[in-house]
């Protein structure tokens, strides 16, 4: 047993189902927290030990490093080190408002993965969520196209899971989300998917997706670009009520 985990529940007089409602899971995922061995992603370790009044490393000490492709390192340390984000996904929701069973779905019908890569990159991809939780998370601005949130990805309740996830997310004051309403038709957007990171400094980077992996960039001209490209996608997508209202009319079309 995780016996400071169940130690700390104790001294804060929280149970399984209090500490479960706290952090957002439900019961049995806590319960599985107290075996030997089994840990919480990042992101729900930090809300779990924020609960608790501990550092994370107290309740799960040697969790390990995360293991990123080499290309991939100057963007997660661009991302972790981001001030704001602003990201644009024409086709699939951004990693950082997946849900896991979303995660794995995508991950899993892409077809270019073996089961344990998949399952590798959901953790790594879940653990990366934990930038949007604590002290002093990014400004995250995502613009999403509507496709995205009618495309099937996994079961119904997959989707009514996710788009629910997308809302709640919208309710910290530091997430914003915008629709892009399929009524614009052709728009600068349908050219990629793309993410800006602006760090201290003024400094900014910019993620590109691809089949195979992702391009980072930190070029005036291409980081020029990509500003470009922002303002005109935000330009298309509805205010950010508005959005919160299609998504929540999206969510009930998802039904078993």
């Amino acid at each position: 047993m995780n016996e400071v985990l169940r130690a700390a529940m104790t001294a804060r007089g929280l149970t399984v189902d209090s500490l479960a409602e706290q952090t957002g899971v439900d019961r049995k995922t806590v319960g599985r927290w107290l075996s030997p061995g089994r840990v919480p992603h990042a992101r729900t370790r930090a809300r779990a030990a924020a609960v608790l009044g501990l550092e994370v490393g107290e309740l799960w000490p040697n969790t390990g490093r995360r293991r990123d492709p080499l290309w991939f390192v100057p963007w997660a340390q661009a991302e972790r080190e981001a001030i704001s984000l602003r990201s644009f996904e024409p086709l699939v929701v951004p990693g950082l408002l997946q849900t896991e069973a979303y995660a794995r779905a995508v991950l899993t019908d892409a077809g270019l993965f073996s089961r344990d890569a998949v399952e590798q990159r959901v953790r790594t991809r879940m653990d990366r969520q934990a930038i949007l939780v604590g002290n002093k998370p990014p400004q995250f601005t995502a613009v999403l196209d509507e496709g995205v949130l009618r495309r099937p990805v996994g079961s119904p309740q997959v989707m009514r899971d996710q788009v629910q996830a997308i809302i709640t997310a919208c309710n910290e004051p530091h997430i914003r989300v915008h629709v892009v309403p399929s009524t614009a038709g052709a728009y600068a957007g349908l050219n990629g998917a793309f993410v800006l990171a602006a760090g201290p400094g003024g400094r900014f980077t910019g993620y590109l997706d691809t089949q195979l992996d992702g391009q980072v960039v930190d070029s005036a001209d291409k980081m020029e670009a990509l500003q470009a490209a922002w303002e005109s996608v935000r330009g298309e997508a509805l205010p950010h009520r508005q959005s919160i209202n299609l998504m929540t009319e999206v969510a009930g079309t998802w039904t078993t």
